[in-house]
């Protein structure tokens, strides 16, 4: 239900309570006229008093709203909740127990005063209240009266009943119709942001696959002919005629090889662009937040320079791990360490998260979404690494992702 509709609902009711209640009251006062009823003019000059009280606080903003409204649109001086309500309803409520000692014709005002009631106090006062109003209504009828009958009991009892039904229903449904506006709204936003998600995933996807195509071709190629062309300019006597060449062409294929390393480096994630590995998986740690959750990170052995798709590999494992410890694990604790090694490199996340069984668990219940465990050992695999997982339910979890890296020779240069 939108604001509109439920506007036009509670306009509704609040006017049809408006006409219910002063229709009752106009009945009894005709009646106590028309039959010769003792005190006729105290219960006349009561019901208009009654009716005077009632409008004041309508006009104030709290007369006879429909249950559950939105209080903001309430004017400040009574409103549901507020002292300023509880004290116009009991002199409201004074009114009618005057009345209702004078007429027994009062006692129908009590199934208007029953909304009022649940619908001016929070629920734990209302209910009693509502008891308290029908049980007046049926002593009323007893005492005038002078007899015991089912329907002084039924009526008052009744309509107390359907009241309170009508009113916790018809909040327990706007409430409901609220959860589900909301639900839509948060829906809406979230479909906005998976689509800008996967926009942007697979920017950095095609960015990484042409960082990896330069760095295995072009690069690989330029930095080749580099090598060739030193070693043959040594061989070369200095006053060759082919010595300027070979020189010119190194020293081309050279400056060459710089641009394609700085087209690999501008199309590698932004996390690398400034700074080391170590340096993008510490920013990583820091930025990584869940309730309760510690994360820390640590090098170990002498950082080396590592080939781009090492360091994309890495980092992209890193925040893989790291989205599963958050999303999955409930962990207290995680830690990230990045170990250089004589011939390999290694990263390692360990969480004490509740775990979960590697074997038998499926894959989406720790991936995310299509890019977990898979894609990790597939980024593994492609540069000749391992991705190794272990864990247990309750136990927490470890994953290391552990990659060649090949020794430089003496007097060589280091590859692209």
């Amino acid at each position: 239900m939108d604001s509109r509709s439920h506007t036009h609902v509670t306009a509704a009711l609040r006017l049809c309570l408006h006409a219910l209640l002063t229709g009752l009251l106009a009945l009894a006062a005709v009646r106590a006229v028309g039959g010769d009823t003792p005190h006729a003019g105290a219960v006349v000059a009561l019901t208009l008093v009654t009716a005077g009280v009632y409008g004041a606080g309508a006009l104030a903003g709290a007369g006879a709203r429909a249950p559950s409204v939105q209080q903001g649109a309430l004017t400040p001086s009574v409103r549901p909740g507020t002292g300023a309500a509880a004290l116009w309803l009991a002199g409201l409520c004074a009114l009618w127990l005057a009345l209702l000692v004078l007429s027994a014709d009062a006692l129908w005002v009590a199934f208007p005063l029953y909304f009022l009631q649940l619908h001016l106090l929070p629920t734990r006062w209302a209910v009693p209240a509502v008891v308290v109003t029908a049980a007046a209504a049926i002593t009323s009828f007893v005492v005038h009266r002078q007899e015991i009958a089912p329907g002084a009991f039924i009526g008052p009892l009744l309509g107390a009943a359907v009241a309170v039904a009508t009113v916790l229903g018809y909040d327990a449904l706007f409430r409901e119709s609220e959860r589900r506006r909301e639900l839509i709204v948060e829906l809406v936003a979230t479909r906005a942001e998976l689509a800008e998600a996967e926009r942007t995933a697979g920017t950095l996807a095609e960015r990484e696959r042409l960082a990896r195509e330069i760095h295995d071709t072009l690069a690989q190629g330029l930095s080749s002919i580099q090598l060739l062309l030193r070693a043959a300019e040594r061989t070369l006597p200095d006053q060759a005629p082919a010595t300027a060449h070979v020189r010119a062409a190194r020293e081309a294929a050279q400056a060459n090889l710089a641009e394609a390393r700085s087209f690999v480096r501008a199309l590698t994630p932004p996390d690398l662009e400034h700074g080391s590995l170590a340096a993008a998986l510490e920013r990583l740690c820091a930025r990584t937040t869940a309730p309760g959750l510690t994360v820390r990170f640590a090098v170990s052995g002498t950082p080396v320079e590592l080939p781009t798709p090492y360091e994309v590999a890495l980092l992209r494992t890193a925040q893989s791990a790291l989205a599963n410890t958050v999303r999955h694990a409930g962990a207290g604790r995680a830690e990230i360490t990045l170990s250089f090694m004589d011939t390999s490199v290694a990263l390692d996340v360990v969480d004490d998260g509740r775990g979960f069984d590697p074997s038998g668990a499926p894959v989406d219940e720790r991936g995310d979404g299509g890019f977990g465990l898979p894609a990790m050992r597939s980024r593994a695999a492609t540069l000749g690494g391992t991705l190794s997982v272990e864990s247990a339910p309750g136990q927490g979890t470890a994953l290391a992702v552990t990659l060649p890296v090949a020794v430089p020779a003496q007097g060589g240069e280091r590859a692209a």
